[in-house]
Parts: C-alpha cells; sequence; structure tokens
C-alpha cells in the first residue's frame, strides 16, 4: 500500500482511504491487517484481490491510540517512508520482495508492528495464529450484538 497525495487519480482496480491519516496507514501496512488480509482476502490465482466489503470493512480495527502512541506510531510511519524514499525509483514490488527488502525497511516495518500489536493488547503475539484467533474473537464480539434478533412484540 502507498499513501498518495489527493491529486492522484487510481486505477479502477485499485481502491483509496479517503481522508486516512497515518494512524490508519500504519494499521493497514501491518502484520496484523496482513494476518486478516491472508486469511479473508478473495485471490486471482495466487494474487490477493482486497475488497472493501469482505475485507477492510470487516477487519476489528484497534480502539483509536492516545496521543502519546498516535506521535510514536506517526514517526515508525516515517521511518517506512524514509527507507523507501531511499529507493526512488523503486517500485513496491522491487522493494517488498522478501528476498531482496532492504534491512531499513524491515526494520521500520517491525517496529511499526509492534507498536500496531501494542494497540490491540500489551503481549506480544508469537504467531500468525494467535493473531487470528485474537482478531476473530474481537470480531465476534463487535458482530454479536447485530445477531440477537429483536424481540417479536405480541
Amino acid at each position: 500500500m502507498d499513501y498518495c497525495k489527493s491529486s492522484v487519480i487510481l486505477g479502477d482496480s485499485c481502491s483509496a482511504v479517503i481522508d486516512a491519516n497515518l494512524y490508519h496507514f500504519s494499521v493497514l501496512n501491518s502484520e496484523m491487517h496482513m494476518a486478516w488480509v491472508r486469511q479473508v482476502c478473495g485471490r486471482i490465482k495466487s494474487d490477493y484481490r482486497y475488497s472493501i466489503n469482505v475485507v477492510y470493512n470487516n477487519f476489528p480495527w484497534p480502539a483509536p491510540p492516545n496521543k502519546e502512541k498516535q506521535t510514536e506510531i506517526e514517526e515508525a510511519v516515517k521511518d517506512i517512508f524514509a527507507a523507501r524514499d531511499k529507493y526512488k525509483g523503486a517500485t513496491l514490488a522491487q522493494l517488498y520482495d522478501p528476498d531482496t527488502m532492504p534491512k531499513e525497511l524491515l526494520v521500520a516495518h517491525q517496529k511499526n508492528d509492534r507498536l500496531v500489536d501494542r494497540l490491540y493488547r500489551p503481549q506480544p503475539f508469537t504467531s500468525e495464529l494467535k493473531r487470528l484467533e485474537y482478531l476473530f474473537d474481537l470480531y465476534s464480539k463487535l458482530i454479536n450484538p447485530l445477531l440477537i434478533a429483536p424481540k417479536k412484540k405480541k
């Protein structure tokens, strides 16, 4: 994902989060969100087909951060942008190739992942399965009130 100016015109297969800030970028680029994507996202061949209705709208976001955490997150995102900027002209596909990803970009994302994880809970996640269990439990709690049928009036 990238963070674009409002003057950018997106192609028809792209999605945009209008008025997104660095917090949104941080969460959407985190390992937490990617665990969700890998589990619920559709695919064309082996490529993800990100869906607003299935993936984004159903993703259990963490509670918004307090001012101190917000500042930490913004700094972590700026570190991601700074690492990307060192490789002007490289595409996101080139930057994120697992075999050649620049070390400083990897470190910046690992820092971002830790900060986003702490928005969900203080203890670290030990595996993708633990992340998914946590996310689906949170999702269940969020949708449960929607599943309770109203009592019929007599």
